[in-house]
């Protein structure tokens, strides 16, 4: 994964059984559940050997694109000085995922995150 690459893409919504069935029909995507966050079901794309993106069952409709960086809290910086907000700053997961959220000037929302180390 290249810092600045898209490779992730997430789906947050407050009708998750709905919103499955919608794209599950529409692409033939497969759907199983994240063991490390209840709330969170990992999409498989048809032919794709591994998910690619993520179901969030919330109380919010979006959709978002993350962008692998090489540091989360320097991208979040720099995305305010550039204009942005961020509107969840960074954490990391328990198995070493650190993301955040962020607004570009316009309003659209992206996430930018690192991988965990290996």
């Amino acid at each position: 994964m290249a810092h600045g690459s898209v490779e992730w893409f997430q789906i947050d919504t407050d009708d998750a059984e709905g919103t499955e069935r919608f794209y599950g029909e529409l692409f033939e995507w497969t759907f199983t559940d994240d063991p490390d966050t209840p709330a969170y079901r990992l999409v498989t794309p048809k032919g794709a050997d591994q998910p690619q993106g993520g179901l969030f069952a919330g109380d919010r409709n979006r959709a978002a694109f993350f962008v692998v960086v090489d540091d989360v809290v320097a991208a979040t910086e720099r995305a305010e000085q550039l204009g942005g907000k961020v509107v969840d700053p960074a954490r990391t997961t328990p198995n070493g995922l650190t993301f955040a959220h962020v607004l570009d000037p316009a309003g659209n929302h992206f996430g930018v995150y690192q991988p965990p180390a290996r």
